[in-house]
């Protein structure tokens, strides 16, 4: 459990009792790595997307019911689907762009996936992530980028637990034998 899924919560029960500010704290929690997220499946158009799924989300909330970490995965779902729907329209293959420097910012469990990405340029982890199958770099952005655990990101995904945690330690696997062969870098 993340440390600010209970604010995030807060803020979703509040706004859905018509709060505009909870809604907008909502947004600041989540929005970071859903914004990450897209930005892995579909590149430059990530805020676009981004802004359809919260029209969505804003439209929908009342129907939401679950906590915070339940809260994060509903906004990954809308947004993924929303992101497949603009790579069918542009019939193009989900490519990636640059994480912002606050994306990789952002508080994560001490693991080997988040230590790896600190230890990284953001040219770097993109190039990583980027070779990565699909499946795997998937499941990888859902589990550090946005935070989700197993299950939240294999309801995202639409497959079950244990082929999204076998993408997940894969991915995370290769991105660490990658690293294994790279110098170390003087910070």
């Amino acid at each position: 459990m993340r440390a600010d899924d209970a604010t995030l919560q807060h803020a979703v029960e509040r706004a859905q009792n018509g709060d505009d500010e909870a809604f907008a704290d909502a947004y600041r929690i989540v929005q970071p790595g859903l914004l990450g997220y897209l930005r892995g499946l579909v590149g430059e158009s990530a805020e676009d997307v981004a802004s359809d799924a919260w029209l969505e989300i804003a439209r929908d909330l009342g129907r939401f019911r679950g906590d915070g970490a339940g809260f994060r995965g509903w906004t990954a779902t809308i947004a993924r689907h929303r992101a497949l729907d603009h790579l069918r329209r542009v019939r193009s293959r989900p490519r990636t762009a640059p994480f912002e420097q606050e994306i990789l910012d952002l508080p994560s469990p001490r693991e080997t996936a988040g230590e790896a990405l600190e230890s990284m340029s953001t040219a770097e982890a993109l190039a990583l992530v980027a070779g990565l199958p699909r499946d795997q770099a998937e499941a990888v952005l859902l589990r550090v980028v946005v935070g989700l655990d197993g299950p939240a990101a294999a309801r995202v995904l639409g497959k079950r637990v244990g082929a999204v945690r076998s993408a997940a330690h894969r991915g995370l696997r290769r991105l660490a034998k990658e690293m294994s062969g790279r110098p170390e870098r003087l910070g």
